[in-house]
């Protein structure tokens, strides 16, 4: 229940902040997508704040592993690994996943 108040909040928030800009909502699609790619990139902004706090390097390679998952999300060419490495060990019987 907690969630769901905490994105009503986040929701107005963002509702008074298209109103002071003069969007319309829905917004015009380019508007939305790029709002929806800031959104993306400021969840990315705690971890990173987090590691910077505690000292550890923040390299390519981990903002390759943490990162990059979460912007992107599982691109087509590994939902086809991912299916490929399930049917190696054999054809699915009704009870497997």
């Amino acid at each position: 229940m907690k969630m769901y108040v905490l994105s009503l909040g986040v929701g107005l928030l963002v509702g008074v902040i298209y109103g002071a800009l003069n969007v319309r909502s829905p917004a015009p699609p380019v508007i939305a997508l790029v709002g929806l790619l800031g959104i993306l990139l400021g969840e990315q902004l705690i971890p990173l704040a987090k590691r910077l706090v505690s000292s550890e390097p923040v390299s390519a390679a981990w903002a390759r592993e943490q990162c990059v998952p979460h912007i992107f999300g599982q691109l087509p060419g590994k939902i086809a690994e991912t299916q490929q490495a399930k049917n190696i060990d054999g054809p699915c019987t009704p009870n497997c996943e």
